[in-house]
């Protein structure tokens, strides 16, 4: 595959990730109203290294984990801004795929598959919380519902470019720990991918055909 070719294919795929934001983000306000507040994040596509820090709408520092290369190791915790932890998260394989536990300090905990990157519009249940994914995962946007029905958060993409900006709408504010787990632990899960694309051809982690 040429330059050119490469080139378009990542810009139909973000394209294809743009609307389907738009969609997911609409959707969500006309059914479900204004979150009561928002949290930010950024998805940095061939930076696995890189710390990921969680923000509020003031750009003050919320919660942070440090660089996913310690994540390799199979293990890793999310902290608070004063260093806090607040969940524990762990890489295992388990039939042929990856499970990625995820404790919460408090005792809580839930389960998520590398399965879950396969799949790019669906409903997706979340082991452990009884919650479902429903949209688009690999391009991290997507709503997030308690086990009623009724909206937890709402991750969506807020602009396309190197540092492609996420928003996280809350609707339970109780739950904005657990939100942020999940939230960090898709991301590692998507750069993990796109690392190991990276190694077997050219791809930016939004999907596979397998």
């Amino acid at each position: 595959m040429g330059l050119f070719d490469k080139l378009k294919k990542v810009g139909d795929l973000v394209e294809g990730v743009n609307t389907a934001a738009t969609k997911v983000s609409k959707v969500t306000v006309d059914d479900y109203g204004e979150p009561v507040y928002s949290l930010y994040t950024a998805l940095r596509l061939g930076d696995i290294h890189r710390r990921i820090d969680i923000t509020d709408e003031e750009g003050n520092l919320k919660y942070y984990t440090k660089s996913s290369i310690v994540m390799l190791k199979g293990k890793g915790e999310i902290m608070d801004a004063d260093d806090n932890v607040i969940a524990y998260l762990e890489k295992k394989i388990v039939s042929l795929h990856e499970k990625h536990f995820v404790t919460m300090a408090d005792g809580r905990k839930f389960t998520l598959s590398n399965e879950l990157l396969h799949v790019i519009k669906d409903v997706t249940n979340i082991e452990g919380l009884g919650w479902q994914i429903q949209g688009n995962i690999i391009g991290l946007n997507f709503n997030l519902l308690d086990e009623n029905g009724d909206p937890v958060a709402t991750i969506g993409k807020k602009m396309v470019s190197i540092h492609d900006k996420y928003s996280i709408g809350l609707y339970q504010p109780e739950h904005e720990q657990v939100v942020v787990a999940i939230l960090i632990q898709l991301e590692k899960m998507i750069e993990q991918r796109q690392e190991n694309d990276s190694e077997t051809g050219f791809s930016f982690g939004f999907g596979s055909n397998d």
